[in-house]
This record gives structure tokens, sequence and C-alpha cells, in this order.
């Protein structure tokens, strides 16, 4: 009976052994907010669990860099804006998209109508604002493809070093400052300043948007078939995720604020953002369009005497990962 026993127990303990969850740690670019509604929601309605995996959503914040953690092996993947991922691979840090969730871009300028912009022409002379840290990318290649200098004077625009809120346009030290279609304009609006009184530009609509929030990893991680196995199994379970929160934004948002462990989130700010990022990941099966790619590309060489990037990368991009995940 001992026997049987002893045999019984080292059976389950194989069984557990052979179904343990394989482990992926994945680093967002902020806060918890409906900006990553999708890897929430597979964590949460088990599409992860689904497929063998354990996964870690660390949140980000203004002191957090992704590609610092990805470096430091901190994280398996992490999300990114492309032109911050770009920016680093020419510097050394080997990034590889391997998966673009998000389709379009929510960026733009918001500017105070009073301040006398109502084109981009307007914008010499002017005080903006923009968010560093790898943000400024595409501000900087906007400015560069106009012809004006970040350099202030008449011919030129004063940058404003952002910070992440909005109150250099509140206290009328900016006449527009970085914002997103589904976070900061909104806080503008909700802090008493009307849609009337401002005048946007969206970077998409100006012809110069790049690549918002892809998956990145390490280029050498992918030649280990345990790592490109698991990066398939969670790009799929992600991705299932994200067309969970398209078709069901509200019960998304709500899965986001449940996961929000600072409280600093709303209802009502959830909900709007939500209904705001199915506008970006709308049109978008995971895989990494060729043609968005080369535009950002463009868009970053064309930064005149000081371009982000300064030659067209080589092996930033991937469709080993999706290949396998969307069969």
């Amino acid at each position: 009976m001992k026997r049987l026993l002893t045999s019984v127990l080292a059976a389950g303990l194989f069984t557990t052994a052979a179904q343990a969850a394989d482990d992926v740690t994945l680093q967002l670019k902020w806060v918890t907010q409906a900006q990553f509604a999708g890897y929430y929601v597979a964590k949460d309605k088990g599409f992860y669990d689904e497929e063998g995996l354990n996964v870690t959503i660390l949140p980000g914040g203004p002191d957090i860099a992704p590609t610092q953690v990805v470096a430091g092996g901190g994280a398996d993947v992490v999300i990114d804006w492309m032109p911050s991922a770009l920016a680093a691979r020419e510097k050394g840090l080997p990034l590889v998209n391997i998966a673009q969730p998000f389709k379009s871009s929510g960026m733009m300028l918001t500017c105070l109508k009073e301040s006398g912009v109502a084109s981009p022409d307007d914008f010499k002379g002017k005080t903006l604002g923009v968010w560093f840290f790898g943000n400024e990318y595409p501000f900087l290649s906007w400015m560069a493809t106009l012809g004006i200098p970040t350099t202030g004077g008449a011919d030129g625009v004063e940058v404003l070093k952002q910070g992440f809120n909005v109150d250099p346009l509140l206290q009328k030290q900016a006449a527009c400052i970085s914002t997103m279609t589904y976070n900061e304009y909104w806080q503008v609006i909700d802090a008493g300043i009307a849609a009337d009184d401002l005048v946007t530009f969206k970077y998409e609509d100006e012809g110069v948007a790049t690549l918002e929030d892809g998956l990145y990893v390490l280029e050498d991680n992918l030649k280990d078939a345990a790592f490109e196995d698991k990066m398939v199994r969670f790009v799929r379970a992600s991705m299932k995720g994200w067309k969970w929160a398209e078709e069901n934004p509200d019960d998304a948002a709500m899965i986001v604020l449940d996961n929000d462990e600072t409280g600093a989130q709303t209802e009502t700010h959830q909900k709007r953002m939500m209904g705001e990022i199915a506008k970006l990941t709308a049109g978008s099966n995971g895989a990494l369009d060729a043609a968005d790619y080369e535009r950002t590309v463009a868009t970053l060489l064309g930064g005149g005497s000081d371009p982000v990037i300064t030659k067209a990368p080589e092996g930033a991009w991937t469709h080993q990962i999706t290949d396998k995940a969307l069969q």
C-alpha cells in the first residue's frame, strides 16, 4: 500500500511538472491603463493559461525605460514605440519587433486656439511641449520635415521638456503640448477647456506618424527554439486579448481597473481610453505591415542634419513569430 501511494504521488508530481507553465515577463511602456488592455484581458480571460504561459505584466512609469529593462534582463518582451526602438538599435541594443498590435498612431499636438496656431506654419516662434525619454523622436522628425529649427528664435520653435501631464497648456506656458488621442487630450478637456478652444494636429493626418506600441525582444533570444515557442504562444494569446478588448471595450476597461494597484485610474477615463485605443488596434492581426515600417523609417531618416537614425536599419523586425502565431 505504501509503495502504491508513493507511486501515485510520484505520478502526480510528474504530471504537475509536465504541465508547468512557461514564465514570460512583459514590461509595459507606461502605467497600468487601457493602452495595454489586450495583455490584461489575455491574462484575466485565461488566454495565456490556455497557451501554457505564466505571464507577469510589469507596469511602466516616468522613470522606467523599456529598452533599459530588456537590456538588463528584467523582461523577456517589452512594449515600445518604433522610433525609440530603432534609435536604441542603432546605438547598439539589438531590439527586434516581433509583433505590431497598434496599426495607427494616437500622437498629436494639442494647441490653445488663442495662441494663434491654426496650421503647422504657425508653430514658428512658439513654445511647444514635447515628451522626451524616446518619445521626442516623432516630433523632431516632424519639425525637420517642416524645416523648422527646434533651437528657438522667430523662425524656429522653443522646445519645452514636458512632463507626463498637461500643465504647460493649462498654465499657458506653451502654445501646444504633446498629447495622445486616448489620454492627455481628454485630461485637457476634463480640466475645463472646451474642444472648440483647441486646435489639434494628429501625426497620422500630417503624414509623419510612426509606429507605436509594438512588441520587442532581443535579437539573440530569437535564436533559441524554446524562447521562440514562448513568444509564438504569447503573441497568439495577446492578440486574442486585443480582439476581445476591441469587441468589449467597457468590459476590457474594467479588467484594466481591476489590475490597477495604484487606484489612480477612474472608470470614466479608462472606458473612454479603451474606446480610443480600439481605433488604433483595429485592422491589425499582430503582424507588422512592411509598408508601415518603411514609412516610419523614412520619417525618422528625414531629420535633416540631425536625423533620429542615420541609416536604414537591418534586421529590426521579423515575421518569424507572427507567421507561426497566426496559423
